[in-house]
């Protein structure tokens, strides 16, 4: 059983979608991997002089989670990243449960294909946006 969508199965307007709920392990761990321990992210008295008012996570991690939906689900395994663009809307706290949706919205010949992706709460309200280029798996 494939893992993945072709370049010739998708169509503009698929999409595809993975929610998680960030903890303050995700945080420390992203934390430690990158090497960013802003006290935004980790120190709560810090974070609540801030003014986010309370721990936040980082707008990469918000992000990276395209890399789950795009690598897994569509096109899935074998894809490739050429490029990324992001724009943070709102700060993700910890607790909070993150939706990533791509939605194919241009096929760009040669495999490639050009996905928005949107970043969601719990609450339904958009924390980040963007648009991802990948080369889909060919068959």
């Amino acid at each position: 059983m494939k893992n993945y969508y072709t370049y010739d199965e998708i169509n503009v307007g698929d999409s595809a979608s993975f929610s998680k709920t960030i903890t303050e392990h995700d945080v420390y761990t992203f934390a430690g991997l990158i090497g960013d321990f802003n006290p935004v992210h980790i120190n709560q008295p810090a974070a609540e002089k801030s003014f986010f008012k309370s721990r936040v996570a980082h707008g990469c991690l918000t992000d990276s989670f395209v890399s789950t939906v795009l690598g897994m689900k569509l096109p899935g395994e074998g894809t490739i990243f050429v490029s990324k663009s992001v724009d943070y809307l709102k700060p993700l706290y910890i607790g909070d449960t993150l939706t990533t949706t791509v939605t194919a919205a241009e096929k760009q010949g040669r495999g490639r294909i050009l996905f928005d992706t949107v970043f969601e709460n719990q609450k339904g309200e958009m924390v980040a946006k963007g648009t991802v280029l990948v080369i889909a798996p060919q068959a």
